[in-house]
C-alpha cells in the first residue's frame, strides 16, 4: 500500500453494509419460508427490495468505484479481458461487474415478484388483489425460478471469489470488510453515507405508504 498519499477506499461503507446485508438476508429469507413465518419473510423481503433498489441508485450517483459506469463494459473489453488483458476498473473485472448487475435484477425479481406471491392457504402478498389471476401466476413462477438461479449464482460468485482470494492471492474479502487493503485501494474519496441514509429512508417511506394503501379484498356479497 502506498503511504506516500492517501489511501481512498475502494468500496464505501454504502457498498459494504449493503453486500453484508444481502448476504445475512438471503438465508433468513430461505428460512422463514421454510419455517411457514411469512410475517418474517415479507419483512426480509421487504429489506432486499430496499437494499437493492438503494444500490442500484447507488450505481448511479455513489462514490467512483461503486458506480457502474466505473465497471461495466461491452463484449470487446470481456474478450480482451479472458485473453489476458488487465481489468479497466480497480474494482469489479470485466466478468464481475455484469455478475453483479445479474445479482441485482435476480435479487430485484425475487423481492418485486413476492409482493404479489401467495401460498393459496395462509398469505397473500401486500399487492396480490393489485394483480390480475394470471399476472400473480408469472409472479409466483418468477419467485420460485428467481430464488434457483440466486442460489447458482451465488455459488458461482463464492467460488469465484474464494479463487482470487487464495490462488490469485487477491485481497478481495479484506477489501470488503475493510473498504481497502493491499492493491485494492480507490481512487477518490467517497461519496459520503448520508447520502445513501437519505436515499435508503425515502424509499422505505414510499413502500410504507404503498403497502398502507395496497387494496384488500372484497367483501363476498
Amino acid at each position: 500500500m502506498n503511504t506516500d498519499k492517501q489511501a481512498y477506499p475502494l468500496w464505501d461503507i454504502t457498498v459494504r453494509l449493503i453486500h453484508w446485508l444481502l448476504v445475512l438476508c438471503l438465508p433468513l429469507a430461505w428460512w422463514t419460508a421454510e419455517e411457514g413465518n411469512y410475517e418474517w419473510h415479507s419483512k426480509v423481503g421487504y429489506t432486499v427490495l430496499i437494499l437493492v433498489v438503494t444500490r442500484i441508485i447507488w450505481g448511479l450517483v455513489g462514490s467512483r468505484h461503486a458506480r457502474f459506469s466505473d465497471f461495466l463494459v461491452g463484449p470487446r473489453a470481456i474478450l480482451k479481458y479472458l485473453k489476458g488483458e488487465g481489468a479497466r476498473s480497480k474494482g469489479h473485472n470485466p466478468l464481475g461487474g455484469w455478475a453483479v448487475i445479474f445479482l441485482l435484477c435476480l435479487l430485484l425479481a425475487q423481492a418485486t415478484s413476492g409482493l404479489f406471491n401467495s401460498d393459496d392457504v395462509m398469505f397473500n402478498g401486500p399487492f396480490y388483489y393489485a394483480a390480475s389471476g394470471e399476472f400473480r401466476d408469472f409472479m409466483g413462477v418468477v419467485h420460485e425460478n428467481a430464488f434457483d438461479a440466486l442460489l447458482a449464482l451465488v455459488f458461482l460468485h463464492v467460488v469465484v471469489v474464494l479463487f482470487h482470494q487464495l490462488k490469485l492471492r487477491e485481497k478481495l474479502i479484506q477489501a470488503m470488510i475493510r473498504g481497502l487493503a493491499e492493491g485494492r485501494e480507490g481512487l477518490s474519496a467517497p461519496v459520503p453515507f448520508w447520502a445513501a441514509s437519505i436515499i435508503a429512508i425515502l424509499l422505505s417511506v414510499g413502500l410504507a405508504v404503498a403497502l398502507e394503501y395496497a387494496p384488500q379484498p372484497q367483501p363476498m356479497w
